[in-house]
């Protein structure tokens, strides 16, 4: 059962719970920490720790308000630190009125329970045969020793926890039908009470938190309620449970260090080192009282942040001194000898889920790529939460733990990042410098171009003659205001709205086969000179020429009515006409010249022929 979880919402990745967890059941993603419920112990330390409040055990609150509504009869079982939690209440009659005025039917003390377990412990470790135990009360300490050293299973005490026992009496005494709900310090309690059934059956767990809350929820307070007793049995000495020794004080169990045989432990490291040690070394030979929470029971996580231990371990001994004071010996002794026969035996289960090493070449994989050098490898600055580097980067290569978790490693990559982002900074400095200058020559070039093209547009304009240029899609990227007017009075509407035609069809507005010229130019590269074309009535000659090689021609087109145009065309093709005709002459000439010289040499053949036969006779 997973009693504890992480809101995603909330958490910001501090790695505080990471490093607080005793049995590497939390994992990190890109967004937030998650904990692995079959490695959970319970214990609460990451709930502890959380400075965002992303962490929260299972609520109770509704669980138990149901079951008082539900009309059966309810049994609150109280822990023995409550007197330690509640140190504002001034005396503990009110708190018992308090709780009945939440609907509890009963109100009983889990000291009871204690004494009784003590009991049977005095007993164990009286009948000792050379197998030392572990005891079973602290619910988080018997999680990890089933999970993380299931060797010593065999080691464990057969005992229920005071809870559990508590529970059997009350189900004893006032019905099978009666709900038991415990109210305690601690988290890891709500995973234990549904491992039982039955007699044992615990139906609820509320921490004193969840009693905080419910008080004010109903408005509840010691001035408005009448104040009541504990119900039957009442406990003795087993008030001293949530401290220290506290419970084999209780029966005088032997804890002197030369003749006793027990060593008691709270907090986790002192509790995992006393585990490691008792499997690892043989010579130990000794019990092994352990609770986890520092302090033992007063300083659960269930109880109210801000806690001062010893404050609440002095209330706890007064509180068990003033209920003493009006003990009832004769009735306790009675009540003992009635339920010590009750069955508080228990079993265990193997929940092994010890890591499996990586091999050799994945750890030093991982430390190579956290920057650790085989010197280095054993350091164990505890900034991550694990033993040594070594134990982090096989929790790394187990998929539980990230390099990020590495404090050392993390400082490295930050300062590498700055020296990569200072010289991408660099870079783009450089860069954004080019980009200005380049920005300026283009800007320059952009002026230029359109102080170049405002004058070529006012120059065109002036022309007498047509002027047009045109793309390969036979779309009119430029045209003078002559073009326009040749065209006609439809062509000037359309300017007057797209000033030079630009984008216009030249396929619309001109013939098929002038369009043609304009075509074959941009196929061929080849100028086309001085065609006569008709418009309308008008007579034209058209000059095609490329400006872009298969991509942009242009065009001249001159109107042979003018007379301007009449005059200068009627030159150039008398010209045109004088060049041809003496081009012909001179063709003549030369042929006249080359018959003349032929006939020439052919007489003066003939002449010398005669002579030399003239000779001869």
């Amino acid at each position: 059962m997973q009693v504890v979880k992480i809101n995603p919402e909330r958490c910001k990745l501090c790695y505080a719970c990471v490093r607080v967890c005793p049995a590497y059941a939390i994992k990190t993603n890109e967004k937030s920490a998650e904990i692995i419920p079959e490695r959970c112990i319970g214990c609460g330390s990451c709930l502890s720790v959380c400075p965002y409040y992303a962490i929260k055990d299972l609520d109770a609150k509704k669980e138990v308000t149901a079951l008082i509504k539900s009309g059966a009869k309810v049994a609150a079982i109280c822990g023995p630190s409550i007197s330690g939690e509640f140190h504002d209440i001034t005396d503990y009659t009110n708190f018992v009125g308090m709780i009945k005025a939440l609907g509890f039917t009963y109100v009983c003390e889990v000291s009871f329970g204690a004494d009784l377990i003590a009991l049977k412990y005095r007993e164990l470790l009286e009948n000792f045969k050379g197998k030392y135990f572990i005891t079973a009360n602290c619910p988080a300490v018997v999680n990890y020793v089933e999970r993380y050293h299931p060797r010593l299973i065999d080691n464990m005490a057969p005992f229920v926890s005071p809870m559990v026992a508590t529970a059997q009496v009350v189900h004893r005494k006032y019905g099978e039908d009666v709900k038991v709900v415990f109210i305690g310090p601690c988290t890891a309690a709500k995973g234990e009470a549904k491992r039982y059934e039955g007699e044992k059956r615990v139906d609820s767990v509320l921490t004193y938190r969840e009693l905080r809350q419910m008080f004010s929820e109903a408005g509840i307070t010691e001035n408005n309620v009448e104040f009541a007793d504990f119900d039957p049995p009442i406990g003795g000495k087993g008030s001293l449970f949530p401290i220290s020794r506290g419970m084999f004080q209780s029966v005088g169990i032997n804890e002197d260090l030369l003749s006793g045989q027990l060593i008691s432990a709270d907090g986790k490291v002192n509790v995992l080192k006393a585990l490691k040690e008792f499997e690892q070394f043989n010579l130990l030979k000794q019990h092994l009282d352990l609770f986890y929470c520092d302090g033992n029971c007063i300083m659960g996580p269930g109880t109210s942040p801000g806690g001062q231990k010893f404050l609440r371990r002095s209330l706890v001994i007064a509180y068990t001194k003033k209920r003493l004071a009006t003990w009832n010996k004769e009735q306790w002794d009675k009540d003992i000898e009635e339920f010590l026969q009750l069955d508080f035996s228990r079993a265990y289960e193997n929940r092994d889920m010890r890591l499996q090493e990586p091999t050799e070449e994945q750890i030093s994989e991982v430390l190579l790529q956290m920057g650790k050098s085989n010197i280095d490898k054993q350091a164990a600055c505890g900034a991550c939460g694990y033993n040594s580097c070594r134990d982090l980067a096989i929790a790394v290569a187990n998929g539980l733990a990230t390099k990020d978790m590495c404090h050392t490693y993390m400082v490295q990559s930050r300062n590498k990042y700055e020296r990569r982002l200072r010289a991408a900074n660099e870079k783009l400095d450089n860069t954004l410098k080019s980009l200005n200058e380049a920005e300026m020559h283009v800007r320059k070039e952009r002026e230029a171009f359109q102080e170049a093209s405002q004058i070529t547009s006012g120059l065109l304009n002036k022309l007498p003659t047509g002027v047009i240029i045109v793309d390969d899609n036979l779309k009119i990227v430029q045209s003078n205001q002559s073009f326009i007017n040749l065209l006609g009075q439809d062509a000037a509407d359309i300017a007057e709205i797209v000033p030079g035609l630009i984008g216009a069809d030249l396929k619309a507005l001109l013939p098929q086969n002038v369009c043609t010229y304009f075509s074959y130019v941009l196929e061929n590269n080849v100028a086309v000179q001085n065609k006569d074309i008709h418009l309308g009535q008008g007579l034209y000659n058209i000059s095609v020429f490329p400006i872009t090689p298969g991509k942009i021609v242009g065009a001249i087109i001159r109107d042979m009515y003018v007379p301007e145009v009449r005059k200068e065309e009627v030159i150039n093709r008398i010209n045109e006409v004088i060049s041809k005709n003496l081009k012909l002459v001179q063709e003549i000439a030369f042929l006249l010249g080359e018959g003349t010289a032929e006939t020439e040499r052919m007489l003066n053949s003939i002449i010398q022929s005669y002579q030399d036969t003239k000779k001869n006779f």
